[in-house]
């Protein structure tokens, strides 16, 4: 697939170019022109928490790794991601990694596990991150989460689908060729999988992590949960079922864990599954227009709008359960990838994208602005900033600067240029040439089976033999 026409970031080069590409877009995405350095600096300022106070203001975002063992412990790929996590400067990690609760709630063969055997290799993990910021930072005021994780409806713990659905979905179920009598989790089994993630918590604060993440974005189990209108029984129907199951593993950490820290990264709303047209750009299913599309939390029914009413009830449950940091995300790689991970280039077995990837990044930061206005006592993170590119410090800033948001979260961008936090604080000039330029590489290469890493920028991946690879199964145009 060729990109469509939209001109990349890396042209506009002064805040007049990108001011007036933002307003030709009739976005409402604020900037500063300048970004500060110094620890006065609106991304330096410490953030403080109930028990902890956080150095600044950038986020290491969680990411699916595939390059554990068959057994889910790390290999020395994940200790130098880690470790460059450790470099980056960022004094948030919101857990570096999305580690499995169960075997079989892997998103993928090579996924971190977390259980009794594989708990010394994560307490190592978090160490050798520490250690790595140590070496230039002081440590104390670094937060370390990990994120856990069943991947649901999207599990693949031998390499293939092995889906664990609440409900039939009529577009996803046929996507993924499942019949009409594919069974549904029980109740007995949603039981089991808390009690899993109960125990993942207590091992994760033996470990020594601050904190972990109830894992509630993507389209895994947790997101899942939040749509299931049509189940039947105490977890599906209206939103107080929807979030038992959240509910729950709260309660159980609380009673399991006490002191350890929770916190939940949300797809704060969602999109019908998009497809490639016959000219290859993202289109929306076909859907009865009769009908409103109830499938995706904090949409308006029509399947491409936004509706926060259901978020809100959401993020005001979790004030009342103490949980003290919110993530926000939204939609699904599987089925929605551009309102969640805007890009120019599709992996390959995506869509090029239905809309100025800057209009994606809008709405994902005009919806964490609103969620947080609202929730002042939650520290949240937002996301969608690594397609910013140059930009992004000036957008980062402003949205510090005016409580859009605590911290500014970074993903793919981290895996390109780890150390972007440090030059921004520390007033270096960006290096135009780590920048992350969203071509997807680092989503095409775990599906096509091989290692996770940037491909394009970091030697470490260039030099490998998944590169070369990675070359020959890419459609033609792609390099």
């Amino acid at each position: 697939m060729t990109p469509v026409a939209y001109r990349p970031i890396s042209v506009l080069r002064t805040p007049d170019q990108f001011a007036e590409r933002v307003q030709a877009l009739g976005l409402t995405l604020g900037f500063d022109p300048e970004v500060e350095s110094g620890p006065d600096a609106p991304l330096a300022r410490p953030c403080p928490l109930p028990d902890f106070t956080v150095g600044n203001r950038f986020c290491v975002q969680p990411m699916e790794g595939w390059d554990g063992t068959p057994d889910g412990r790390p290999t020395e790929l994940t200790f130098r991601r880690w470790r460059r996590f450790g470099e980056s400067g960022a004094k948030l990690i919101w857990g570096g990694e999305a580690v499995a609760v169960l075997p079989e709630g892997r998103g993928n063969p090579r996924q971190l596990l977390i259980n009794e055997s594989t708990f010394s290799d994560l307490a190592r993990l978090r160490e050798a991150l520490v250690e790595a910021h140590q070496a230039r930072w002081p440590a104390d005021d670094l937060y370390i989460g990990l994120q856990l994780t069943h991947s649901g409806r999207f599990a693949r713990p031998e390499g293939k689908p092995q889906p664990r659905i609440l409900y039939h979905h009529p577009i996803l179920d046929r996507r993924m060729g499942l019949p009409d009598d594919y069974p549904l989790l029980t109740d007995g089994e949603i039981a089991r999988i808390v009690e899993a993630f109960v125990r993942a918590a207590a091992l994760a604060q033996r470990a020594g992590f601050h904190f972990v993440d109830i894992k509630h974005c993507h389209g895994y189990l947790g997101h899942e949960f939040l749509s299931a209108v049509d189940r039947p029984g105490q977890y599906g129907g209206p939103l107080e079922n929807r979030t038992r199951f959240l509910r729950e593993v709260v309660e159980g950490i609380r009673a399991e864990a006490p002191g350890l820290a929770i916190g939940v990264r949300l797809s704060a709303f969602d999109f019908i599954p998009f497809r490639a047209g016959e000219d290859g750009v993202g289109r929306p299913e076909d859907w009865p227009a009769d009908r409103p599309y109830p499938y995706a939390f904090g949409g308006d029914g029509s399947g491409t709008g936004v509706d926060l009413s259901e978020p809100h009830r959401l993020l005001s449950l979790l004030e009342e359960l103490g949980v003290q940091l919110v993530n926000i995300s939204a939609g699904s790689p599987y089925y929605c990838p551009h309102i969640q991970r805007p890009a120019l280039v599709p992996p390959p077995d995506g869509y090029l994208p239905p809309e100025e990837p800057l209009v994606g990044v809008d709405r994902l930061i005009r919806a964490t602005a609103e969620l947080k206005r609202a929730h002042p006592t939650l520290r949240v993170v937002g996301s969608g900033y690594s397609y910013l590119q140059e930009w992004l410090p000036n957008v980062a800033q402003y949205v510090v600067r005016t409580g859009g948001a605590d911290f500014v979260g970074l993903g793919r961008m981290n895996l390109a240029y780890p150390h972007l936090c440090a030059d921004v604080l520390e007033g270096r000039p960006l290096q135009r040439r780590l920048l992350c330029r969203a071509c997807s590489d680092c989503t095409a290469a775990p599906r096509s089976g091989l290692v996770s890493g940037c491909y394009r920028i970091d030697r470490a991946y260039k030099d490998r033999p998944e590169a070369r690879a990675l070359r020959r199964w890419s459609p033609p145009g792609r390099y």
